[in-house]
């Protein structure tokens, strides 16, 4: 039976911990750039409603 020494757990326990870490991290770009392509579509969907309806729009006088 092979046992494992309490250094080797701590080190073990600072790799899984480390793990966690770099997975939330990722998680949190992930969302990030989710969120930015969200706001770039809705940005850019509000600029071309903006601009059909100036095109609609009759001139306006100087």
């Amino acid at each position: 039976m092979e046992s494992t020494s309490a250094v080797e757990q701590a080190v073990q326990a600072r790799i899984a911990a480390a793990r966690i870490r770099i997975q939330a991290a990722k998680k949190r770009r992930d969302d990030l750039t989710a969120a930015r392509r969200r706001g770039l579509a809705r940005r850019h969907a509000q600029k071309l409603r903006n601009q059909a309806a100036r095109r609609d729009q009759p001139p306006t006088e100087q």
